[in-house]
């Protein structure tokens, strides 16, 4: 298939999620498949916040209030998904109490222990450690609180959030043929590939970067597998740079330099140094997330962005709370569907930045490779108990 007709999947304001299951029933015009992502009106919400209601009574015997712990509010992506949770909030007429997880497990802990003295009615979780997630999940359990954990899955809870092996894998294609169309082949297999990581998030996120790379040799036939370097970023833009740094020695000068990271803002720190290492000229980037737009636009280097559109979780993970709170399932796994966002398709999902002309790259994706690839994740023992979270196709 052509990567223009995976772009197409978003135009506007449609935008639809997946599930691996069949889709949830209507509750006041809202699924968690096939949903167009457009924030819901306030009757709507409020009619789903009386019927929740009648299922389960606010604790506080006033209005309910749902708790989020956010990841990072100084993370742009993050406060765009605050930002959305607490705009259908107050259509809704419900308080969300918000806490700052800072990127630490121990920090998602004592936040979800205040969260449960505070006796709220749910909680929606973006915390990064899995060493505590399972903590964190026994002690809602034992208060009768529920969860839906964004990004990072939690035991227990509903996950709502990236695709992540189909979203790397888009990213790692759309880096590695690009970069042939700007280097040639052949001097894109002298190069080097820095691929941005997130270790401590476990197996989950690593199905991203691993479909980073996936896709980047799919799409590089014959690239020397010794020539992938892998930092960890933390989750930052910081400690990409400063990791960058540490490893741009090992790359001779002259050749290609390739690379792509969990996030925007830990491509953003690789491409900062690079810069100030003064071989911008030999860079290519793609991101993931498509938050950093403004960076990306301005950055020549910084070629497109796999989206995510965090601005829009908020109008699912509302509603999917109201609705669990009123006694529908969930599904256990809902999974954002992802486009690539470049210079030349821009506009058609964010209309306050505009295209340009030429830019951008239509690309042939290895539909076949992808699924091979989704094959060996199957099998990997650190995937068996997330196999929802592993797409068909």
């Amino acid at each position: 298939m052509r990567m223009h007709a995976v772009r197409m999947i978003l135009s506007g304001a449609a935008l639809a999620l997946m599930t691996s299951v069949a889709p949830a029933q209507d509750f006041h015009g809202f699924t968690p498949t096939g949903f167009s992502g457009d924030m819901l009106a306030s009757d709507a919400l409020s009619a789903m916040v009386v019927d929740a209601m009648k299922a389960s009574p606010p604790k506080n015997g006033d209005k309910y209030v749902l708790a989020f712990a956010n990841l990072d509010r100084g993370i742009s992506f993050c406060s765009k998904v605050e930002k959305g949770i607490l705009a259908n909030a107050e259509a809704a007429g419900i308080e969300v109490v918000v806490a700052d997880n800072n990127l630490d497990g121990a920090t998602a802990l004592t936040n979800a222990e205040s969260f449960i003295n505070r006796d709220v009615d749910y909680v929606i979780e973006f915390q990064t450690d899995a060493n505590f997630g399972a903590t964190i999940m026994q002690k809602m359990e034992a208060a009768g609180i529920k969860v839906t954990a964004i990004d990072i899955p939690m035991p227990g809870s509903t996950f709502f959030g990236a695709n992540n092996p189909k979203s790397g894998y888009m990213g790692g294609v759309y880096l590695g043929q690009a970069a042939i169309a700007k280097f040639g082949a052949d001097k894109v297999k002298e190069g080097y590939f820095i691929l941005g990581d997130l270790p401590q998030s476990g197996a989950v996120p690593a199905m991203r970067t691993g479909g980073q790379l996936a896709g980047f040799l799919a799409a590089v036939e014959g690239f020397p597998e010794d020539h992938v370097i892998t930092i960890d970023t933390k989750n930052t833009l910081e400690e990409s740079f400063a990791q960058t740094n540490n490893v741009l020695g090992r790359i001779p000068e002259g050749v290609p330099i390739m690379t792509t990271a969990i996030n925007d803002q830990a491509t953003t720190g690789t491409i900062r140094a690079v810069k100030q290492a003064g071989r911008e000229d030999d860079l290519i980037a793609v991101g993931m997330g498509a938050d950093e737009l403004a960076t990306m636009m301005a950055e020549p280097t910084f070629i497109a962005s796999v989206g995510y559109f965090p601005e829009r979780y908020g109008n699912f993970l509302v509603p999917m709370a109201l609705s669990e709170l009123a006694g529908n399932d969930l599904p256990p796994t809902v999974l954002m569907t992802h486009v690539m966002v470049d210079k030349g398709n821009v506009c058609e999902y964010y209309p306050d930045f505009e295209c340009v002309d030429g830019a951008g790259l239509e690309i042939d994706f290895p539909q076949d490779a992808f699924e091979a690839h989704l094959a060996e994740i199957r099998k990997s023992p650190d995937m068996a108990d997330a196999l929802d979270l592993i797409p068909s196709e």
